[in-house]
């Protein structure tokens, strides 16, 4: 994040304080105190040099500079500008005349911020650039292209191809023997280019959701950062990047990370958390930032746990496969140097002393091709692709149920989360909050009537609700709902204060000014604020927070006539009391506390006195619980709410949400404060994280803890987070959820998910999706196995029976690559259903390949086989044929087989595997596009393909052989299974 070299140390500073901001995306940290006094001195020094000199060099920004007049945007020295924030020089500053001539020059107004008109815009991207930094070149699709040629299997397949090509011109001329060996070359070339455009096509895709406050038409308004301009004035709150490099316009209590600029890696204290503007002066490929990301290179093809485990049942089915081609490769030889084979005529193939040398290395020949094709058959190199295929289908998916998938592993490990863990507002509760209630004194006051309260009171509550607060409120001309921007509480505080007590914010604004701010933090749940009056030097001290701090703060108390009480045992008793029955309602409770300052402006130091308060008031604030809570719970995924709400609002709001049953979970501590939690000894932690369901008044540390600790005892954890203090624990979770929308930028650079509408709904969404997708791959590993073990078998007990092999390695690598990634596809595009969310989580433990699996798989190949192994045996008895079309009887109806026993795959316990079939038209598409290629390949590419036509009763005999593989599953799914074969299942930690 930005650097900032000087804080305000006095009012005097206030309106002339400079500070440099560059662009970097960490956290806020503490800057040494030596520069910082250093920087303030010198700063002031320079600032409080005569005007006269300032403004006579006003106008050296500009290329063309003109006496008496600013220059136009087009002649800003881009340059001049650029190196005075990157050096933080605030000599240069000064020649410049201070950020307010530098504003002028670049007609912005630091009030109001720029116009927002559309071609001004235009103009300051032509001139200044766009906020988008040199990004280093990506792969390109020659290197995705070139990838598989690195590997020796196919190095192995191409070069016994060339061979069998080069021999077969030398015996029949090019004409007549181009197509054995140029088609499966050809083949080979096919496949690369659809893996490559996958491949390539995924390298490209990129997300833009980072998002900023800046100041257009005079009010804040959310934008990209890529739409950021030259003379922007942008909003700074806790947590946020910093879009550009900038000067500081003012702030409080602001602190900036730039320990990726420096490597310093100091972290600020947490109340030292602060707000402030700036003034974007430099944007995208003129900052700091854009020169070091421009050097570093980013590998955006990314491998996922699933697909690093798939590597290996991949690596593993090679070695079987060519240790099966070396087996054919000895057979095969032994049997033809020794006489056993016979040529097409039905003569001996080889006769010791007798067959030419030439012809031998033919025979050599045919029988390499024959092991390679083995080779061929038994990798399932379509598996890779399809599983990434998958992945990218589904992220595109969830991107239109809400959630944005940053990091491709989110997909497949969100299936296996066992807990989530989540805070309670905006994320349980609806994002929707407003005050029901409001106590004044001893008195309960409707929300609505603000005519009964004191106008005195009312005066003083409106000005700790419009000043004592980081929200804005923008009325537009042609709506009657303002527009309001903050966190949820703040939103539905400031609401009721514009809706109910009539408050003006611009009007608050301009009679009133903030003289110290003391920001909001987890730590201490209070902010405060410093105002007087404009011409008044009168101090008045603003408190706001949670009720039960608030006030402990407060030694009087206004009734609602306006009348100052005594803060007695007994009215700080009822107090408490007022709170907890708020909490009891699941309302989150915020106080209101006030105090005039004893003494002038002059005699204020700036701190914030925290004692003597009077309390003005307590509401409730209402948010009502989602019920999606209860899906996760009877899909086998536990909840925990982590909050800082105190016990009571804690164990209501979890009560209502379903997190956990009074009867049962009350009596065993599931309820427990964060301290508590914080000094339990790790057996003690150990013992109790099963148990626990709701953590109250919870630190950032807490949160952190409860997730290292769940991750120990082999849970998969889903953490959900918006703010700079849940860095630690989304970091340290298996799937970090960002909740976008009010949302820090430094949350969502450590998450793996992003939920667009902080709506706990969404996140059950991705849990359905994460379900759906290992529940697809795991389908489409049963299918490629089935087609490969098959392959396999048959082609292996015919090369050693017969010394030739049915399926050649066209046919086989059509199977395989092109049939299988469709195959893939039609299965990566089934939806997620209930049923998924009726199971257990798959957890870390889950095999890849199952029980149920291997009873689907083992069945289905065992009867493709039989159906082969007879057609090659008896086929051509059967249907009358030569070899060639029994060959090509055996290759369609094999095909046939996987287009079947792809709606078997569908579903792989579910008996009726034509459930809601109609639903995916994009299944029935790809399936009926198979259909389509098959009878192109056997009806008119033959040359190509080394196939024969066939007619309606051949055709008829493969439907007919093929279509029993329906049944077949039906019956073996009667079959019951338990347990889980730990074949590849290896415990792995999720990324």
């Amino acid at each position: 994040m930005s650097l900032l070299r000087l804080l305000k140390p006095s009012e005097e500073a206030a309106t002339d304080a400079v500070l440099f901001c560059c662009n970097s995306p960490t956290n806020i940290i503490h800057r040494r105190r030596w520069d910082l006094a250093f920087t303030v001195i010198y700063c002031l020094r320079v600032l409080k040099r005569p005007s006269k000199q300032v403004l006579g060099k006003k106008t050296d920004l500009s290329n063309n500079p003109r006496e008496g007049d600013c220059p136009l945007l087009q002649d800003v020295d881009l340059k001049i500008l650029s190196n005075l924030i990157r050096e933080k020089n605030f000599e240069s500053l000064y020649k410049l005349g201070g950020i307010e001539q530098v504003a002028s020059i670049l007609k912005t107004n630091l009030e109001n911020g720029l116009s927002g008109d559309e071609t001004d815009l235009k103009l300051r991207t032509t001139v200044f650039g766009a906020n988008e930094y040199n990004k280093p070149l990506a792969k390109s699709f020659l290197s995705f292209t070139l990838a598989p040629f690195k590997d020796l299997i196919m190095i192995i397949a191409i070069a016994s191809d060339a061979l069998s090509l080069a021999v077969g011109i030398k015996e029949h001329g090019l004409e007549e023997s181009w197509y054995d060996g140029g088609s499966l070359i050809m083949a080979i070339f096919l496949a690369v280019i659809v893996s490559a455009v996958s491949n390539y096509k995924q390298g490209r895709q990129f997300w833009k959701l980072s998002r900023v406050e800046a100041v257009r038409d005079g009010r804040r308004q959310p934008i990209s950062i890529f739409d950021i301009v030259v003379g922007d004035v942008v909003y700074l709150k806790i947590g946020d990047q910093v879009p550009a490099d900038g000067l500081f316009v003012n702030g409080h209590s602001l602190r900036v990370d730039e320990s990726s600029m420096t490597g310093e890696s100091d972290y600020i204290e947490v109340n030292n958390d602060g707000d402030g503007q700036m003034m974007v002066a430099s944007v995208g490929k003129n900052t700091a930032w854009s020169e070091m990301m421009s050097s570093v290179s980013h590998d955006l093809d990314e491998e996922t746990p699933l697909q690093a485990r798939l590597n290996k049942l991949t690596s593993f089915i090679k070695k079987v496969g060519v240790s099966v081609a070396v087996l054919v490769l000895l057979v095969l030889m032994i049997c033809s140097f020794t006489g056993h084979t016979q040529d097409d005529v039905g003569n001996r193939e080889f006769t010791s002393g007798k067959t030419k040398s030439g012809d031998g290395m033919d025979a050599v020949v045919r029988i390499v091709a024959a092991a390679v094709t083995v080779v061929v058959v038994a990798i399932p190199e379509g598996l890779p692709l399809a599983v990434k295929v998958t992945l990218v289908y589904s992220m595109n998916r969830m991107m239109g149920d809400k959630a944005m998938v940053r990091k491709l592993s989110a997909c497949e490990t969100m299936g296996s989360a066992t807990t989530i863990c989540v805070e309670n507002t905006g994320t349980l509760t609806s994002n929707e909050m407003r005050v029901t209630e409001l106590c004044m004194g001893k008195e309960h006051v409707s929300v609505d009537a603000s005519k009964e309260i004191a106008t005195s009171i009312v005066e003083v509550l409106l000005q700790g609700i419009g000043l004592n607060t980081t929200g804005t409120v923008h009325m537009r001309p042609s709506e009657s709902v303002p527009e309001i921007l903050d966190c949820p509480t703040e939103k539905a505080i400031l609401s009721w204060g514009v809706s109910k007590l009539g408050m003006t914010m611009d009007e608050l604004k301009q009679e009133w000014e903030i003289v110290q701010v003391d920001a909001f933090n987890s730590e201490k749940t209070r902010s405060g604020v410093a105002v007087r009056r404009r011409g008044s030097q009168a101090v008045h001290i603003h408190w706001k927070g949670a009720a039960e701090m608030i006030s402990r703060m407060c030694s009087d108390y206004y009734s609602q006539s306006g009348k100052v009480n005594v803060m007695t045992d007994e009215a700080r008793s009822n107090f408490g009391t007022v709170i907890k029955n708020m909490a009891d309602k699941s309302l989150r409770c915020i106080a209101f506390a006030y105090k005039k300052f004893d003494g002038s402006l002059a005699q204020f130091n700036g701190k914030l006195e925290e004692d003597g308060l009077a309390l003005l008031g307590i509401v409730g604030i209402k948010d009502p619980c989602r019920r999606a809570v209860v899906s996760c719970r009877r899909a086998g995924v536990n909840i925990k709410m982590i909050t800082g709400d105190n016990m009571h609002t804690a164990r209501d709001m979890a009560l209502e949400c379903g997190i956990f049953n009074p009867e049962e979970d009350l009596e065993h501590e599931a309820i427990v404060e964060g301290v508590q939690f914080r000094n339990y000894s790790p057996e003690q932690r150990a013992a109790a994280i099963e148990k626990i369901r709701v953590m109250a008044r919870s630190s950032p540390f807490d949160k952190f803890l409860m997730v290292q600790c769940l991750k120990q005892k082999g849970h998969v954890v889903a953490v959900t987070g918006d703010g700079m203090n849940d860095v630690p624990a989304l970091k340290k979770a298996d799937i970090g959820l960002y909740m976008g929308i009010q949302g820090t930028e430094v949350a969502k650079e450590s998450s793996d998910i992003v939920i667009l509408d902080d709506n706990f709904a969404s996140v059950v969404t991705a849990l359905r999706w994460g379900r759906c997708v290992f529940n697809n791959i795991q389908k489409f590993i049963q299918f490629q196995l089935t087609v490969n073990v098959a392959a396999l078998v048959i082609n292996f007990v015919a090369a050693v029976s017969s010394g030739n092999v049915p399926l050649t390695a066209v046919q086989l690598l059509w199977v395989n690559l092109i049939m299988d990634t469709l195959g893939a596809l039609a299965l990566a595009t089934e939806q997620p259903t209930n049923d998924l969310m009726l199971k257990p989580p798959v957890g870390r433990m889950e095999p890849l390949i199952s029980r149920v699996m291997w009873r689907n798989l083992v069945s289905q190949a065992s009867y493709q086989v039989i159906v082969l192994l007879t057609l090659q045996f008896k086929g051509s008895s059967i249907y009358r044929v030569d070899e060639k079309v029994r060959n090509t009887i055996i290759f369609n109806c094999f095909v046939l087989c996987q287009v079947f026993n792809v709606f078997n795959a569908r579903k792989l316990e579910d008996k009726n595997v034509f459930k809601e079939i109609h639903k995916n038209k994009l299944f029935l598409g790809i399936l009926s596009m198979t259909i389509i290629l098959q009878v192109v390949i056997v009806e008119f590419l033959k040359r190509f393909a080394n196939t024969e036509r066939l007619d309606w009763g051949q055709w008829g005999g493969c439907i007919g052989l093929a279509a029993l593989s329906w049944p077949i599953g039906w019956l073996v799914k009667c079959i019951p299974v338990s347990g889980k074969i730990l074949f590849f299942s290896r415990r792995e930690e999720s990324s």
